[in-house]
């Protein structure tokens, strides 16, 4: 999901977004990894299990 924090401010302090980009990586409705700033494609790749 990609959300835009000035449309939906009430999302993004439900996730805890401070800075953008953040990053929020869910399984079963759980977040599993958080990452913050410029992420770097290898990085992501490895962030999202793919």
């Amino acid at each position: 999901m990609e959300i835009n924090v000035d449309e939906d401010p009430e999302t993004a302090s439900k996730y805890g977004v401070m800075s953008i980009p953040t990053y929020v990586v869910e399984k079963d409705g759980k977040e599993i990894n958080r990452r913050v700033g410029f992420t770097p494609k290898a990085e992501m790749v490895k962030l999202l299990g793919v």
